[in-house]
């Protein structure tokens, strides 16, 4: 959770051309009971092209979960042109929707805030060579 925190606080400061208090980034259900079983799920999506988990990489911006648990996850990509653009949002659903009490997983693609490697965990920047 702090994690997930810390890579939101980067994210707000990183841009400075955006509104003063406007996060750029909404907050994730952090407390709902389903959240860390949400963000395992997530953590068994890879980018084909890099061998580190989208979570870790700092893809999933979001996770909002309702009180009918329903579930809304929020992410981008590395880029615009990454070559699994269409599949990744289907690789998310499919890894979060079987878990016990999900009752619909919505993934949505975004460009707004740009991924940047200030994204990534410490432990993919580990993996990846950047610490």
């Amino acid at each position: 959770m702090t994690q997930e925190r810390n890579r939101a606080r980067r994210i707000m400061n990183q841009t400075n051309d955006m509104l003063e208090g406007t996060p750029l980034i909404a907050p994730s259900s952090t407390d709902h009971p389903l959240h860390e079983a949400i963000v395992e799920a997530c953590r068994t999506v890879y980018d084909p092209e890099i061998p580190v988990n989208i979570y870790e990489l700092g893809l999933i911006y979001t996770i909002d979960i309702s009180a009918e648990n329903e579930v809304r996850i929020i992410m981008s990509l590395t880029a615009p042109g990454c070559p699994v653009a269409g599949e990744m949002p289907g690789w998310v659903a499919d890894a979060v929707e079987p878990l016990p009490g999900v009752k619909h997983v919505d993934v949505e693609l975004i460009w707004e805030p740009p991924w940047g490697m200030e994204m990534m965990s410490d432990e993919a920047r580990l993996e990846l060579g950047f610490m």
